[in-house]
């Protein structure tokens, strides 16, 4: 007989706004269609804790903790307990306490954790308790690149925070029963780092919400400016979006603009950084900030780029686009763990150069952006619906055989 779910958030995961929050609300919303489920989670201002009663629909109890900690005092305490920084900058004492008190009272059969730096808050578990860690992304290879990248102080800290979260993950998929990706790629990449099998590390594919993410859907319109729209959609005060955007806007758009002038390049997306927002000044820039529905603009783009440098896992970005049926020119790191062929799905442009060829060729045929527009969304829906990516959740939650075969065909 099944009972109960304990989900450990790093961010509340409602309602699916943000990148991270989007897998994290769907899966909640999945298990909540076959079992009671017990939420603790952070929250990062008071937007978020103003989510938890609206939360509290899908929750048996939950836990939303305002995360308080900051990165200075995060990073101190990290060094002293020789722990990564991820994991100092998400701990509360009350998480903790709830958690053991919730594993007490509840008739709790899995934990699910989400994201490597909730792992800490699982304590040894009982016989029949399965542990089942989401770490979406192989995060610390992530911290590796920033290290590669970079010199002085802050390469030192990221090459000394992808050493130490790699081996906190490894500890991590050793305790678990079934460790989960967000894609094939990653889940491979994370096999032969740690020497775990297949059965022990798979790929859950992330979805996109197809009756929301419709061309045809109801939503608002924006007063398209004049020109030729490209478009970038993310949370923009996440480096990666921010260094892809200022390549973009410094690099990419001024060659395109040198035989396309009447090019425009949009950055929608909430919290820009000062260096985003500086570069509105640039010729044909926008800088929209948060918007209240990004659809609007996703349907105004002619193109819509996806130019990361780092990325990691599934880019939702480019799946939404893609379900809009918006023709989407993509770097080989955000286009990677999509199920999608270049040149019939997507285009793929691996530096400012190609980019800017890419997107003038595009821009000068619009009847090819149109076929790879549709053939986007289909593509979306033969392939990421979250109903299929989430099929085997219950029997991955529960360890019901072929729990290990999450992929969708």
């Amino acid at each position: 007989m099944r009972g109960d779910i304990l989900f450990l958030c790093h961010r509340i995961p409602f309602p699916p706004d943000r990148g991270d929050k989007i897998r994290s609300y769907h899966l909640l919303e999945r298990m909540a269609e076959v079992a009671p489920v017990h939420v603790g989670c952070f929250a990062d201002d008071a937007r978020d804790m103003g989510f938890a009663p609206d939360m509290a629909k899908l929750t048996a109890s939950q836990c939303v903790l305002m995360r308080d900690r900051s990165r200075i005092m995060a990073g101190l305490k990290g060094l002293a307990k020789g722990q990564p920084l991820l994991v100092s900058l998400f701990d509360h004492p009350d998480l903790h306490r709830w958690v053991a008190k919730t594993l007490a009272e509840r008739p709790i059969a899995a934990v699910v954790t989400y994201s490597a730096q909730m792992a800490h808050f699982v304590p040894m578990l009982p016989d029949g308790v399965r542990f089942v860690m989401d770490f979406v992304d192989f995060d610390s290879a992530k911290y590796a690149a920033y290290g590669a990248q970079g010199s002085g102080p802050m390469a030192w800290i990221n090459r000394r925070e992808g050493r130490m979260l790699l081996d906190f993950e490894r500890k991590v998929a050793e305790r678990a029963d079934l460790c989960a990706f967000v894609s094939e790629a990653e889940a491979a990449l994370f096999r032969r780092e740690s020497g775990l099998g297949p059965d022990r590390i798979v790929g859950i594919d992330n979805g996109v919400a197809l009756d929301f993410f419709d061309p045809s859907a109801d939503f608002p319109a924006v007063d398209r400016p004049d020109g030729r729209l490209l478009v970038f959609t993310g949370q923009m005060d996440y480096r990666p979006n921010v260094e892809a955007v200022e390549s973009f806007a410094r690099e990419t758009l001024p060659a395109i603009r040198a035989r396309c002038p009447q090019a425009l390049f949009a950055i929608v997306g909430r919290n820009p950084t000062k260096s985003v927002q500086a570069l509105a000044a640039l010729p044909g820039v926008i800088v929209t900030g948060a918007v209240p529905d990004v659809r609007g603009w996703l349907a105004a783009a002619d193109v819509v780029v996806a130019p990361l440098r780092i990325a990691r896992g599934i880019q939702n970005k480019v799946l939404e686009a893609m379900a809009m049926a918006r023709p989407v020119v993509a770097s080989p790191q955000a286009a990677e763990g999509i199920d999608a062929r270049d040149g019939e799905h997507l285009l793929i442009a691996a530096d400012p150069g190609q980019e800017a060829e890419t997107l003038l060729a595009l821009l000068a045929d619009p009847t090819r952006a149109a076929c790879l527009g549709h053939a986007a969304r289909s593509r979306m829906e033969e392939r990421y619906r979250w109903s299929a990516t989430l099929a085997k959740l219950p029997d991955m939650l529960f360890g019901s055989p072929g729990a290990a075969d999450m992929r969708a065909a």
